[in-house]
């Protein structure tokens, strides 16, 4: 009996070349696997950066310069801003409207609380009182902003007659310029034109306020601008008013406000005589 003989465990080329096939297949599919799951998380990363950009920044918005102002820095802020003429322009116009005078005072109307409650009088008198008053003072030499909105109470014509309405020629300059008797005329000047509104006689001094007035100009050897420039010297900024004043028996002053770039007043009181400040108080309101 013969036997077959005994067939080899070895695979045909065809098989094998299937299994070849077949494992190069499953290592593309592999790759192609890992591609498109790297695909997908920059895809996600790519989202997720694009969406970053659309959404806004939080930001904290910070107040403005003006909501930290006072009420009355914001005031002197408001007149300061309208303003056009300076301190020197008006002093120069208002002598310039009385023969022979000289400047007493010069107030820059609405930059002090005092200011803002006057108004002028419609009729002649017009003026306040006869003796130049430390607090009704003027102004600077130049102006660090520029000019002021809007102003104060308004004032009458040349006829006497109120303006319409307070304020509507806008801020305006008060001066007192008194003539070598001692009697003082009310100027008041237009801060934004440098026009003359009104110059009249102070009706309501009498011999005692005039004698008074011409026995402080004979002391004051010093003009106002040469205090308004002492002032500014020691503190940056805006004079707004200067006033010629009795200095508690020692002599007399010029009592000068200066309204500095953080808009508070400070008031010096200069030596007429020598120009030297012998007090100085700053407002903080």
């Amino acid at each position: 009996m013969r036997l077959d003989p005994r067939r080899k465990n070895r695979l045909s080329p065809r098989s094998r070349n299937l299994k070849v096939t077949g494992a190069a297949a499953c290592v593309a599919a592999a790759a192609l696997l890992l591609t498109a799951c790297g695909q997908s998380s920059d895809g996600a990363t790519s989202t997720a950066t694009e969406a970053a950009k659309v959404l806004p920044q939080k930001t904290t918005a910070s107040p403005s310069a003006t909501a930290d102002l006072t009420e009355a820095q914001q005031e002197r802020k408001r007149v300061l801003d309208a303003t056009e003429v300076t301190f020197d322009d008006a002093a120069t116009t208002a002598v310039g409207e009385v023969a022979g005078g000289k400047l007493v005072d010069l107030d820059l109307e609405g930059v002090d609380d005092d200011d803002r409650d006057e108004s002028p009088s419609p009729t002649g008198t017009g003026s306040p009182t006869g003796s130049p008053s430390p607090t009704d003072a003027a102004s600077p030499t130049g102006s660090p902003t520029g000019s002021p909105t809007g102003s104060p109470t308004g004032s009458p014509t040349a006829t006497g007659s109120p303006t319409t309405s307070p304020g509507a020629e806008g801020p305006v300059w008060v001066a007192e310029v008194a003539e070598k008797d001692g009697t003082v005329h009310t100027v008041r000047i237009n801060a934004v034109d440098g026009k003359v509104i009104d110059a009249r006689v102070d009706e309501d001094q009498d011999d005692q306020d005039k004698q008074q007035t011409a026995r402080w100009l004979s002391e004051a050897t010093q003009t106002p601008e040469q205090a308004a420039k002492v002032a500014t010297e020691k503190k940056k900024g805006t004079v707004t008013s200067v006033s010629l004043d009795d200095n508690d028996g020692n002599g007399v002053i010029w009592s000068v406000d200066v309204v500095g770039s953080d808009w508070k007043k400070t008031t010096f009181d200069v030596d007429a005589k020598n120009d030297t400040i012998v007090r100085e108080e700053t407002d903080n309101d």
